[in-house]
């Protein structure tokens, strides 16, 4: 089973200072929903691995977390694709939990639920949190440089971390496991 797992918030949708708390602003980054019907289609099953403290601090409920995830959903299946599972952390970070990356609690859940193991498993996201699981778990990290993505580049330089590919956006990640380049 090919899995290829991203990050939300920055990959696959515009991020905010002050975060995303309804579906009216989830909005996608040009071309990430057409990247993940595109990897659907190349046989990946593509899930979301994704800290979402915003409800730990009140700021958006379980409903509305829903509906942003419904949009996504329903703007990958009208591409071609499919997310087969969104996986997050509710917690604040002092809540010192399991699934808050870079701990891998996330990871560990995705494998638990499809049976499979992720080692090897593109891993896409734009924060030193999403490299720090990825590379903790065994999987294949890629930076993308939406988002986040250009500090996390200068953070992971300063800290030393260069086991890792670098892409524009998710279409150019995409393109690049699709045609299994690095």
């Amino acid at each position: 089973m090919k899995i290829a797992i991203l990050d939300r918030d920055g990959v696959i949708n515009q991020d905010s200072d002050v975060y995303i708390k309804s579906s009216e602003e989830w909005i996608p980054i040009d071309g990430s929903i057409q990247a993940i019907a595109d990897l659907c289609i190349a046989g990946f099953k593509v899930v979301v691995a994704t800290n979402q403290s915003g409800l730990g601090r009140k700021l958006f409920s379980n409903e509305d977390l829903t509906s942003i995830h419904s949009k996504l959903r329903q703007l990958v299946e009208r591409a071609g694709g499919q997310i087969s599972g969104i996986f997050y952390c509710p917690h604040l970070p002092s809540d010192n939990c399991n699934c808050r990356k870079p701990k891998t609690g996330l990871l560990e859940k995705i494998e638990h639920e499809f049976q499979c193991s992720l080692k090897a498993s593109p891993f896409i996201g734009d924060s030193v949190r999403d490299i720090q699981a990825a590379l903790s778990h065994g999987c294949r990290p890629m930076v993308v440089k939406t988002g986040n993505g250009k500090s996390t580049l200068a953070e992971l330089k300063r800290l030393g971390v260069n086991d890792f590919v670098v892409f524009e956006n998710l279409a150019e990640a995409a393109d690049s496991i699709i045609s299994g380049i690095k």
